[in-house]
């Protein structure tokens, strides 16, 4: 690990002078609100017979026009930089003898977009940001440095314990960046729906998601359609204890470009027991596998699921049960280290078909606040079975934004 450069970068990500402030009042209504988030992240892989190292920094800023009458208009940029680019960009980058960080160079408009917002309704036309749900079917992918968004029309609405979401879209704007030629955006038609209700503690809904590339796409053959329902539900046990529950059944099958003829299910539940500063979370995910083809979640943000290390971005044709737990704490009693956090995570991963044991994996992470930098160290470690290869990952982050 290049050691020696995280000291200046923490020094001038800390240094960076706030240049973005409140909604500014320009007259009739209408205010200015600028905004931006940096981030500067060091990334260490190492695997067999390749490794890693890549620091690179981000910069995504923005204004918005907001009007009195709900109105608003965003525009955001977003440009990354590899100071040290001793990586692979990405899967289908060009070999260069590194492993993969999939943080390449990249200047482009991340978001522009118009909405309109009342108390019951939104309404956004125009490149966004999308994140569903626990973002398993649909997200921004923003672990990443380049975020994926969409060119789309989207509604949201709220009536009592009723709520209602959908998005059609027909661009997703990848986390590939410029240099990735037609992996950079994928257009089709894509439909995103849900619909759902609040019954007491309980929170269910039922959700929908078309997947349709166009042909002329590289991932035309991946097409899919998938229909599933969710519920969340969080129980007060006691003043100092809570119980949060979650639990999702899925299916998917091939759709419209796709050759393929199968069914596929997914099944995922979460425990989650909350007392005072601490959280202990157990789970069970399953991708499910039929006719060789596996569920896929390709517009997810997969950073979030099935370990750190990112092994698993690409469900494995026979699919993939991942039983996993773990605790997380705060620590407000350290007043000398701000929001100082930390978190170890467990996996066990094997398939669906063939119950072949695929591996296990370590994560961990420390977080806290220096002034108004956010500071994370980040460790994940698969130890590969029968799938893929050893890999460590480490990285160090410092994020600013307002």
């Amino acid at each position: 690990m290049k050691k020696y450069l995280l000291g200046p970068a923490f020094l001038a990500l800390t240094a960076s002078p706030a240049i973005a402030g409140t909604p500014i009042p320009v007259g009739n209504g209408i205010t200015l609100a600028p905004s931006i988030d940096t981030r500067l992240r060091y990334e260490n892989v190492d695997q067999p017979a390749t490794d890693a190292d890549a620091l690179t920094i981000r910069v995504r800023p923005g204004i918005t026009l907001g009007t009195s009458s709900g109105f608003s208009i965003l525009v955001e940029g977003e440009g990354t930089l590899a100071i040290v680019d001793d990586y692979r960009a990405a899967p289908f980058f060009p070999l260069n003898g590194h492993s993969i960080v999939a943080d390449p160079e990249n200047i482009e408009l991340n978001r522009a977009q118009i909405q309109y917002k009342s108390k019951a309704v939104t309404l956004t036309g125009g490149r966004q940001r999308i994140n569903l749900d626990d973002q398993r079917f649909v997200g921004s992918v923003g672990w990443r440095q380049n975020e994926q968004t969409f060119d789309a029309v989207r509604a949201e609405a709220t009536f009592g314990p009723v709520t209602f979401d959908g998005t059609y879209s027909w661009s997703e704007r990848t986390i590939f960046g410029i240099d990735a030629g037609p992996r950079q955006a994928y257009s089709g038609d894509f439909v995103f729906l849900g619909a759902g209700a609040a019954i007491g503690p309980v929170k269910v809904k039922g959700f929908a998601y078309l997947l349709g590339f166009d042909t002329a796409e590289p991932v035309a053959a991946t097409s899919t359609q998938t229909y599933g329902a969710r519920a969340t539900a969080s129980f007060k046990l006691a003043p100092k204890m809570t119980l949060n529950l979650a639990a999702s059944y899925a299916t998917q099958s091939d759709y419209e470009a796709n050759p393929g003829n199968y069914t596929a299910d997914y099944i995922a539940a979460e425990a989650g027991l909350g007392f005072g500063n601490y959280t202990l979370t157990s789970g069970y995910e399953l991708l499910g596998s039929d006719s060789g083809a596996a569920f896929q979640t390709p517009m997810a943000t997969l950073h979030k699921f099935n370990g750190w290390a990112d092994v698993f971005l690409t469900t494995p044709a026979a699919g993939l049960q991942d039983i996993y737990g773990g605790i997380s704490a705060k620590f407000p009693m350290v007043k000398a280290i701000p929001g100082l956090n930390a978190a170890v995570t467990y996996h066990k991963f094997k398939s669906d078909v063939g119950s072949v044991d695929y591996g296990e994996e370590w994560d961990a992470q420390i977080g806290f606040k220096v002034l108004k930098t956010a500071v994370l160290f980040k460790y994940a470690n698969y130890d590969a079975d029968a799938f893929s290869v050893d890999t460590e990952k480490f990285w160090l982050q410092l994020e600013w934004s307002y």
